[in-house]
């Protein structure tokens, strides 16, 4: 019955193993031509949180303040914890505009179900940043940052961003389609995204008023600081915000869907 709801998710289900293929063609190209291959995927993600702990931790002296007893190594966790989840996103974000209109091939194929081109994307970037979640937690352990069975929430949390990724992929390569100069403004909202999803801050210390009542609208920042307090200070699960979290993923996977579904059948003429 849900799979007839929604033909798109249908699609995916059939062809599995060729969305398999072209999720494993995409983690690999982000390598392809490198010396150390692999190794990027982790290099990456840590040479990131150190520039960012060295500019935010110890030039600007940040600190998240939900513990009094923070230290620098705790800041450090939490800036890798977070850019990881935001990863999660911002690489959709960032590749979806293209999506389509650079697989032309495949466009004109009538029998390929292009569906699988932004959920490949999505595939991608969740193997991207499964390797980051295990560096996250390998780091805690070697540093001895300890975390409870809270962390387990960290689970309930992540699944609707895959949700929501998913939408904004099929959403933003749709339109990207018709409108070509999308990629310049997600590369800006991007960036945008990333000073509004409390990564370097905690939403604490923004005003409970003015700005605040815009940017706890952000379902990645109620993902971040959730995932944060689970994970680093073992504090409960606030629901109200996980509840949130679904109900907006939800939204954008439906809008999504919806967008993909009405616009294919013109993607052939226009490319």
């Amino acid at each position: 019955m849900f799979l007839k709801a929604f033909p798109s998710v249908q699609v995916l289900v059939r062809h599995r193993a060729l969305l398999w293929q072209f999720t494993r063609r995409n983690f690999e190209l982000t390598m392809k031509g490198s010396h150390l291959g692999l190794l990027w995927s982790f290099l990456n993600p840590l040479l990131l949180m150190s520039l960012y702990v060295f500019v935010f931790g110890f030039i600007f002296e940040g600190k998240y303040g939900v513990i009094a007893t923070e230290s620098r190594l705790d800041y450090a966790m939490g800036i890798f914890l977070s850019l990881s989840i935001f990863s999660l996103i911002s690489e959709v974000v960032s590749v979806a505009p293209t999506i389509i209109i650079s697989n032309p091939n495949f466009v004109k194929k009538v029998v390929f179900p292009l569906e699988i081109l932004p959920a490949a994307a999505v595939g991608a970037t969740a193997l991207r940043f499964l390797i980051s979640i295990v560096l996250v937690f390998a780091a805690m352990v070697v540093c001895g940052v300890h975390t409870t069975w809270q962390a387990l929430w960290l689970i309930p949390i992540l699944l609707p961003l895959l949700l929501m990724g998913l939408g904004l992929s099929w959403l933003i390569s749709a339109l990207g389609v018709f409108i070509r100069d999308i990629g310049q403004l997600t590369a800006f909202l991007s960036q945008a995204l990333l000073y509004a999803s409390a990564v370097f801050y905690s939403t604490k210390m923004i005003p409970q008023h003015g700005i605040w009542n815009i940017l706890h609208y952000n379902p990645v920042l109620q993902a971040v600081n959730l995932s944060r307090d689970v994970v680093l200070w073992a504090q409960p699960i606030n629901l109200p915000p996980l509840l949130y979290l679904y109900g907006a993923s939800i939204s954008v996977f439906l809008v999504g869907h919806l967008t993909f579904s009405r616009l294919k059948p013109a993607f052939a003429d226009v490319i």
